[in-house]
């Protein structure tokens, strides 16, 4: 009777457990799903002139939205929670240079390049 009083809480504790775990908190009812606004630049942006950037994990690329050509490509880091860097090659022109991004909006990038040209990048519906 001893051994049953012993084995018995080590079988029916790991089973409430588990139980936890597979209905998660709440106890596993309708729990309703709050979409937030996007954080950061990662995901796809389109310009005025329908050319789509994407940001990805510190990767940057741009592709045109009709044949999918890759135009140019590159690396991003943060200089601060609103400001992103960008080394960037163009495929089509073989050059490289440096773009700067200001976050002025969830959907809306100011870019400089360093050669001084604006430009201006909105964030593409997902879907």
């Amino acid at each position: 009777m001893k051994r049953l009083r012993i084995i018995g809480p080590m079988v029916v504790v790991p089973l409430v457990l588990a139980a936890c775990v597979a209905t998660g908190p709440g106890g596993g009812g309708n729990v309703p799903v709050v979409s937030r606004a996007p954080s950061g630049i990662d995901g796809s942006w389109v310009d005025a002139n329908g050319i789509l950037s994407s940001f990805n994990n510190g990767i940057f690329e741009t592709r045109t939205t009709d044949t999918n050509e890759r135009l140019a490509e590159g690396n991003y880091r943060y200089r601060s929670p609103q400001l992103v860097e960008i080394d960037l090659r163009s495929i089509v022109r073989g050059t490289t240079s440096k773009v700067n991004c200001a976050l002025v909006s969830p959907s809306q990038l100011n870019c400089t390049t360093s050669d001084g040209s604006h430009f201006s990048l909105n964030r593409r519906a997902a879907g």
